[in-house]
């Protein structure tokens, strides 16, 4: 099993045209969310572990997850309302946010007890490990999963606007990676960060329009070119990445840091091709809408 951690909430997207005043769809979203999504609709045996709201967008939110067979037995509950990320799109597809976020359900996750036993991996997140007090609680379950010697995924997913102190979560991000078997970072990720930082097993960097590059601890390094496609938006691409990294990694057995650390350049470029594949269907179409695995076959 895969664990996802994180965040659930609800994009609004803009509908054509109107500038900002255009029409907004709700729309499923949050970077952990996404990629339990992508995974149960890739075949994955995954389960989602966050706090969700009781109301309408929530009560959605868990069928979206159900629908694509994701275990939501992690899941609790509360009446506090769902977090809203308005989307502004630009050109070339490319989506920034706004948060409201305050007095949030997400927010007040807990640490909870241990994960089943099947728990191979257990991936983490953009928001939910920004906004206090969860932030701290998923910080801890990252701790204790990786100390139990299980596969822990970080996707930072920076999203500025909701870091007030961006030294404090610089350093906090870097006493992290000692815990991170697998980091995946985008080009704006490293940017704002500082750099491609050296530690994981293995560390995935996406470029957009530039495709996908791998370096692992074992020396390998290997890059894929993006897969051509119409670009609707890139939202959910680097979440369904995720997915498609986690589900190929499980599918050769490479979990484990020895492992990851071990594949060979050809079963890399593999693993990004598929993710690459992955990505470009979930650009083809408005919204986090990640592939089935028919679609990849």
């Amino acid at each position: 099993m895969i664990v996802v951690a994180g965040e659930a909430l609800i994009d609004l997207v803009p509908q054509g045209a109107g500038g900002p005043l255009a029409p907004l769809a709700p729309l499923r979203g949050g970077g952990p969310y996404n990629t339990a999504v992508a995974l149960g609709r890739l075949g994955a045996d995954a389960a989602f572990c966050s706090r969700i709201s009781t109301d309408a967008f929530g009560s959605a939110l868990l069928d979206g997850l159900r629908a694509a067979g994701v275990d939501t037995s992690l899941v609790t509950r509360g009446p506090e309302p769902t977090t809203l990320a308005v989307a502004s799109l630009g050109a070339d597809g490319s989506a920034g946010y706004g948060f409201y976020a305050q007095g949030t359900a997400d927010r007040l996750f807990e640490l909870p007890p241990p994960l089943p036993s099947a728990t191979r991996a257990v991936a983490f997140g953009t928001c939910s490990l920004v906004l206090e007090p969860g932030a701290s609680a998923y910080e801890r379950l990252l701790l204790r999963e990786s100390g139990l010697g299980r596969c822990t995924l970080l996707d930072p997913n920076v999203r500025a606007p909701l870091i007030p102190d961006p030294a404090a979560y610089r350093r906090r991000f870097a006493s992290w990676l000692p815990y991170v078997r697998l980091l995946k970072l985008s080009e704006d990720d490293a940017r704002w960060l500082g750099g491609v930082p050296d530690g994981p097993a293995a560390v995935v960097l996406t470029r957009g329009a530039g495709g996908l590059s791998v370096r692992t601890r074992g020396g390998t390094e290997v890059s894929v070119p993006a897969t051509e496609v119409a670009v609707a938006d890139t939202i959910g691409a680097g979440d369904t990445v995720n997915a498609a990294l986690l589900h190929g990694l499980a599918a050769r057995d490479a979990l484990s840091a020895d492992a990851m650390a071990a594949l060979d350049a050809d079963a890399w470029h593999e693993v990004l091709t598929f993710a690459s594949r992955a990505a470009a269907v979930t650009c083809s179409r408005p919204g986090a809408e990640p592939p089935y695995a028919h679609e990849l076959a």
